[in-house]
């Protein structure tokens, strides 16, 4: 197996505070060179078995982004039926798009089915009204909850038991009657078990539970394990081993086909794998605020704009790139929202002076997608570096975007 790869490419400080010069802050950044990197990563690892990747493009939706990723060969999995019309957008054909919705009403599917992508149904009710409605006519997936607890937060965990995804493993004779007195066929069975996953056993322990359910859907031609890999986001910390992830998933593979006789594709939905270590958010300390009990560093942003350290606790690497050879002191990273929006707590960084533009690493994934207008705060610009060229792939919020879809009563 082929796993030379290159170190992975990252943009330089240098390249960076030019970037923050030329566009301004609070910026997202995002390098292509490293979601290619990602992508040959996947294909390195699983070159044993026949794996089909879909961007789980809820990470990050610029149209740039969808289109540069179908570019490398990957599909598309999305969550709602806009997610879908931005990939038929950016040029990936219906059978390269996965519908996984959760908790959709059912006209979103037929939505889904009458521009041809492939269907993922998580609950008995809309799999039994999909059936009614098409018969053996429209084949789907099977999204089923493995009863497996893992990932970096409960809030990221979705194959446990008391989760809302997926159907039970306890249902399966509600699934298998419904498939019979509907003909409906399951083409692939489909579990995502959480975010952040580091072990690979828990991969292996889903596939197992899958295999034991073939011969139950007999024009079943995939296995989906959905995704979850953990990347690292402190410097001392480790991702999933991917290479030792397909070895051991193009092992198991080859035992089932060796016993079964069966030969059955699988599928992955990588979104935070392929993009968030290709993400920089620039900002700008506006105020270094010294109390008696510690020192704050206000900047020009806030969880309006990367919310994920407030929603899950998540930690992000800081870098004070206008002073990288600065005195190393403490500092907590604070927000302008009137709210409790902290960044980071007593953290080591370069001296910091009011002015200079602070780096926050692996902000490629649920950056920019989760970002809102909260306090009239407008949304920031994003550019994407293509072999160094600069591309402004979304300006940032004017005022008038604020008022956009308001409309005011003039008898007020």
């Amino acid at each position: 197996m082929n796993t030379q790869l290159l170190p992975a490419p990252q943009l330089s400080t240098n390249q960076l505070v030019n970037i923050a010069q030329q566009f301004g802050t609070p910026l997202y950044v995002y390098n292509a060179d490293r979601i290619e990197y990602q992508y040959s990563v996947l294909k390195n690892a699983f070159q044993t078995t026949d794996a089909h990747f879909f961007y789980a493009c809820k990470a990050l939706t610029n149209i740039n982004i969808l289109k540069y990723i179908r570019s490398l060969g990957a599909g598309l999995d999305c969550v709602s039926i806009n997610e879908v019309q931005l990939g038929l957008l950016a040029g990936f054909k219906p059978e390269q798009i996965l519908f996984t919705p959760n908790c959709t009403d059912f006209n979103e599917f037929e939505a889904a089915a009458a521009l041809g992508v492939n269907i993922n149904i998580d609950n008995l009710p809309i799999l039994e009204q999909f059936g009614k409605t098409y018969g053996s006519s429209y084949p789907v997936l099977i999204r089923l909850n493995p009863n497996i607890l893992a990932g970096g937060n409960i809030k990221i965990s979705t194959g446990y038991g008391a989760s809302k995804f997926g159907i039970s493993l306890e249902q399966i004779p509600d699934i298998l009657n419904i498939l019979h007195t509907t003909q409906l066929k399951v083409k692939g069975l489909h579990i995502h078990t959480g975010s952040e996953i580091k072990d690979p056993q828990v991969f292996l322990q889903g596939l197992d539970i899958l295999f034991k359910l073939v011969d139950e859907f007999p024009d079943l031609e995939l296995i989906d394990l959905g995704s979850g890999f953990k990347v690292p986001f402190k410097k001392d910390e480790n991702g999933t081993d991917m290479e030792q992830l397909g070895l051991m998933v193009g092992e198991a593979f080859k035992q089932f086909e060796e016993q079964s006789g069966k030969k059955l594709k699988v599928w992955f939905e990588p979104g935070k794998f392929l993009v968030s270590e290709c993400g920089y958010f620039l900002v700008k300390a506006n105020v270094v605020k010294h109390t008696p009990a510690k020192v704050f560093v206000g900047v020009n942003s806030g969880f309006n704009h990367l919310i994920r350290p407030m929603f899950y606790d998540a930690f992000h690497y800081i870098e004070n790139i206008s002073n990288p050879q600065g005195a190393l002191t403490e500092y907590s990273i604070v927000g302008n929202i009137c709210e409790t929006d902290t960044f980071a707590n007593d953290r080591m960084l370069n001296e910091v002076r009011e002015g200079d533009v602070l780096v926050f690493h692996n902000a490629g994934a649920y950056g920019f997608e989760m970002s809102s207008n909260f306090n009239a705060r407008l949304k920031p610009a994003e550019v994407l570096v293509m072999k160094e060229t600069k591309h402004l792939i979304r300006k940032s919020d004017t005022f008038n975007d604020l008022l956009r879809n308001q409309i005011e009563i003039e008898s007020i």
